[in-house]
């Protein structure tokens, strides 16, 4: 059985599950959303996000293949590039942090260290990049599978609270050192992907 791990780009695009390929929830702000969406657009405005985020910034996704078929995915950027973000009420996110916008295994590749492979590759991105920390938005009132995560599943994994709310507190995980990375947010983060619901992470809110 192979493995291999791939950075998102125009050329694999379409091997996102499909919902998410649709899916712009964290890639416009809500208004704009509205309007692709009645436009039928979300694909196109999806694979701009993309483009632009690729040219001006780098690698803002990752997947994973078993034996060539699309396993698992995650998505990240700085919150400049993730226009959703600063529709919450505990925006902004802080300038020196990527946001964690989205990630999942899906459920017949589960328990196959898939998801410390992702996080892997995106540990070794913003540590070249330098970036000091991952934040997310969290739900304290979540029940059912979302883009926005559960406030108490980030909180289980280490990530602490930056600025309360009674809806949507937004959370940070400190990136200390390259160690830290490895050891901590690896094993935090690949709990979180494998713990979402086999359409967790890609049914907009």
């Amino acid at each position: 059985m192979s493995r291999r791990l791939a950075s998102v780009t125009l050329d694999n695009l379409d091997d996102l599950p499909r919902r998410c390929r649709r899916c712009v929830f964290w890639e416009l702000d809500p208004v704009a959303r509205t309007r692709a969406e009645e436009a039928g657009d979300t694909e196109f405005e999806k694979e701009a996000w993309v483009s632009a985020t690729l040219l001006e910034w780098g690698s803002c996704g990752k997947l994973v293949y078993v034996d060539g078929v699309p396993a698992g995915y995650v998505m990240f950027a700085p919150p400049a590039y993730v226009p959703r973000s600063v529709a919450f009420p505990t925006s902004p996110v802080s300038a020196d942090a990527v946001l964690l916008m989205t990630g999942h295994i899906l459920p017949e590749f589960t328990g196959m260290g898939l998801g410390r492979m992702l996080v892997q590759g995106v540990a070794k991105d913003l540590i070249r990049r330098g970036v000091k920390a991952a934040e997310a938005f969290g739900d304290r009132n979540w029940e059912a599978p979302a883009c926005v995560l559960p406030a108490d599943y980030l909180l289980s994994v280490g990530f602490k609270t930056v600025r309360p709310h009674p809806r949507y507190p937004r959370l940070r995980l400190e990136l200390k050192t390259a160690v830290s990375w490895r050891e901590d947010v690896e094993v935090a983060l690949e709990r979180l992907l494998q713990s979402m619901s086999p359409e967790g992470a890609l049914r907009p809110v």
